[in-house]
């Protein structure tokens, strides 16, 4: 039976930046266009939901002090449940993740995420990722059981100009490279 013949896979992209347009939701939107592409190449039918963090800001903060979650939050967190695939992408703050991200994990169950391949992308004032900024996510998603790929995404404001240094083609060979890594696991899972 051809991968096309089964049910889509579905990839879930978490932005946890600030706004459209912003270079967090930019580069998240090209790593799920990658992964799209990386996937269909091998035949599989693929479904694509963009879950803005910043969005549920509100939310979270009423979860974590009331308990009580919206049915907005309910909606991403089963869409993050349900996924075979999961990109998390979030801007640096004060060598962090956004506080939305913490928030987002923060709410999940322990074992909801089991198995599941993410791709973590980060965006920052350089193109040089705080120290401990990889451990932090991967050790946020590991946690939960989740299983990040080994490249990370890390893009600096040099990578969304036009120069003679190629930075935008050395974050595309990144985006590119971890987007490869992600759909050969969501496809070992599937196929």
């Amino acid at each position: 039976m051809s991968p096309s013949a089964w049910s889509p896979v579905s990839l879930a992209v978490l932005c946890a930046g600030v706004g459209y347009g912003r270079p967090t939701r930019l580069l998240a939107d090209r790593i799920a266009e990658s992964v799209y592409r990386a996937l269909t190449a091998s035949g599989a039918r693929v479904e694509v939901e963009v879950l803005e963090l910043g969005r549920l800001a509100a939310d979270l903060a009423q979860r974590s002090t009331r308990g009580h979650a919206s049915l907005d939050l309910r909606e991403a967190i089963a869409a993050v449940a349900a996924a075979d695939g999961l990109v998390v992408a979030t801007p640096v703050v004060a060598a962090s993740p956004s506080e939305v991200f913490e928030s987002f994990f923060a709410v999940l169950d322990d074992d909801v995420l089991s198995g599941v391949p993410a791709l973590l992308a980060v965006t920052s004032g350089s193109r040089w990722q705080p120290p401990d900024i990889e451990q932090v996510m991967r050790g946020r998603l590991t946690c939960l059981h989740a299983e990040p790929v080994p490249t990370l995404v890390v893009a600096g404001p040099a990578d969304w100009e036009e120069s003679p240094s190629g930075d935008t083609t050395r974050l595309r060979e990144h985006i590119d490279q971890a987007a490869a890594e992600l759909a050969a696991a969501m496809s070992s899972d599937q196929w």
